[in-house]
């Protein structure tokens, strides 16, 4: 079957499976299940739900005039929210560098004469029902309003603009339609227990509760989520909207794996490695001397003497005693990073990851993937999850949602997609640890610098410092000779007194071996 798109001069061909590393040139998301494609330019590809939208359609939300697919738009739409989920259009999700940047308005569907946008994927939306049944309110029925007005949504706090759902039995509960599809009860990933509707008059706790999800205050004059068991609070957005919206009702058999078995946490599949050969240590624990590892041909033996300097095949770190190395070629793992799981849960992501020696799928032509966490690339041991292509390496793989850092003095927490911030060290923008104390942030990127490192031939160890050396005001790399910034961490030799930008010491490409 061929179809003839507005958007494309070529005929399109339908494909039956999932293009992993492409990406609908209409809505920008994932191309998974079924979809449009051009055997000429096989960068253009569309789901059939979006090659199927017509170029002009007449939406519920804006009765007055069609909306209009555009393609591109301009940059002067500062404020240019989608009508219906309220994101701007121009927040875009780069498929390189994994980040989120703000751009010209993509694709969208729009009314110029009442300057009202939709995302493609919002446009596609089934109508919104006249009534809805509806769990977060005493009286189950909602009326969707037939106007726009400014209201304040009773759920979530929010003033907007918009159609919210009103009770026509109270007169006194209007909501968002986003929000009176919540359910009274979630799960999330990153909750053991289940989460529960609540409303301030519910609960006997302070007014200023922190967000597990975000670390932001909580407003409790509203809605939000509540773990009575841990008195953990969760804003309903951070909960159930936007981009963690599918960590929200795991599937039961997931929920019953994890809670019956403490192991699942760590490992749906802990075998990674064989064992050829052991030995009973001093201490009466028996220690695997040769074993047989997933990700590699010959076997490997358990090495206790360093004869080069040389990275780990696995987290692309210097090797350190004691590892598991191949006496026929020069493979080398570090001890930890052969007992990784072969499957994990991450916080980071929705589903189960797997662990895998060379990327599911690459970006480039050496076999390079890009890490979600920390936006570096790297060609060591991945956990990728084959649905979303979502990729970490082994290094950030191995935090969790709660962090202790040599680098701060309290706590951190991280934060979910929806909630993006600067890192205080680094002033990158993409996934950070939070603070609940105070304004700190920490990225993935560093987070996961070694504390200790060695650089070239010179005979010390360079230690990662976090406070500058002096205070004479004026501070350089010894490497590059160029200017330092106070405000990022660095790396020190005390011998010497030698410091160092941390580019410098680790190099371009830290999470690369060559």
């Amino acid at each position: 079957m061929e179809l003839q798109h507005y958007l494309h001069n070529h005929p399109l061909v339908v494909y039956k499976y999932a293009r992993k590393a492409f990406r609908c040139y209409m809505c920008r998301e994932p191309v998974v299940g079924d979809s449009y494609s051009c055997r000429k330019c096989k960068h253009f590809n569309l789901h059939k739900s979006c090659a199927e939208l017509p170029r002009e359609l007449h939406h519920p939300l804006h009765r007055k005039h069609p909306l209009v697919f555009c393609e591109e738009g301009p940059w002067y739409y500062y404020t240019s929210k989608c009508y219906h989920c309220k994101e701007d259009l121009r927040r875009k999700k780069d498929l390189w560098r994994k980040k989120f940047t703000l751009g010209p308005l993509g694709p969208h569907f729009s009314c110029l004469i009442c300057q009202i946008f939709l995302h493609i994927k919002c446009a596609s939306l089934p109508p919104l029902p006249h009534t809805m049944e509806v769990e977060i309110h005493d009286h189950s029925i909602l009326t969707l309003m037939r106007k726009s007005i400014m209201f304040t949504c009773d759920a979530c706090g929010k003033e907007d603009k918009g159609t919210p759902y009103l009770c026509l039995t109270c007169l006194a509960f209007w909501v968002h339609p986003t929000c009176a599809s919540l359910h009274r009860t979630v799960r999330h990933v990153r909750h053991k227990h289940t989460l529960n509707l609540t409303y301030s008059l519910q609960v006997h706790q302070s007014d200023h509760q922190i967000c597990e999800l975000c670390v932001e205050k909580v407003d409790t004059n509203y809605g939000f989520y509540y773990c009575s068991t841990c008195n953990y609070v969760a804003h309903l957005s951070c909960a159930a909207d936007g981009e963690i919206r599918d960590n929200i009702n795991v599937p039961k058999v997931e929920d019953t794996l994890r809670n019956d078995n403490p192991e699942f946490d760590k490992s749906v599949d802990v075998e990674a490695y064989d064992v050829k050969k052991k030995i009973m240590g001093e201490d009466g624990i028996e220690i695997a001397i040769e074993i047989k590892h997933f990700s590699h041909g010959h076997d490997l033996i358990l090495t206790h003497e360093l004869k080069k300097s040389d990275k780990c095949d696995g987290c692309v770190r210097p090797i350190l005693t004691p590892f598991y190395s191949c006496t026929q070629c020069s493979f080398v793992l570090h001890k930890f990073c052969v007992e990784l799981p072969r499957k994990k849960w991450h916080p980071l992501h929705q589903h189960p990851l797997t662990l895998y020696k060379d990327p599911y799928y690459y970006y480039d032509n050496n076999n390079r993937f890009l890490c979600e966490a920390c936006s570096r690339w790297g060609n060591g041991f991945t956990y990728h999850c084959h649905k979303c292509y979502f990729d970490l390496d082994v290094n950030c793989s191995l935090i969790s949602d709660r962090l202790t850092h040599d680098g701060h003095e309290h706590d951190l927490i991280l934060s979910n997609a929806t909630a993006n911030g600067n890192c205080s060290v680094c002033d990158s923008k993409g996934y950070v640890f939070r603070c609940a104390d105070c304004a700190f942030a920490l990225d993935f990127k560093c987070a996961t610098l070694p504390k200790s490192i060695r650089y070239g031939q010179h005979e010390h160890p360079f230690t990662l410092q976090y406070t500058l050396e002096d205070d004479s005001g004026e501070y350089y790399c010894d490497i590059c000779e160029e200017e330092r910034d106070q405000k990022p961490w660095f790396y020190y030799c005390a011998d010497c007194s030698y410091p160092a930008h941390s580019k410098c010491i680790l190099g371009s490409e830290p999470n690369c071996k060559s």
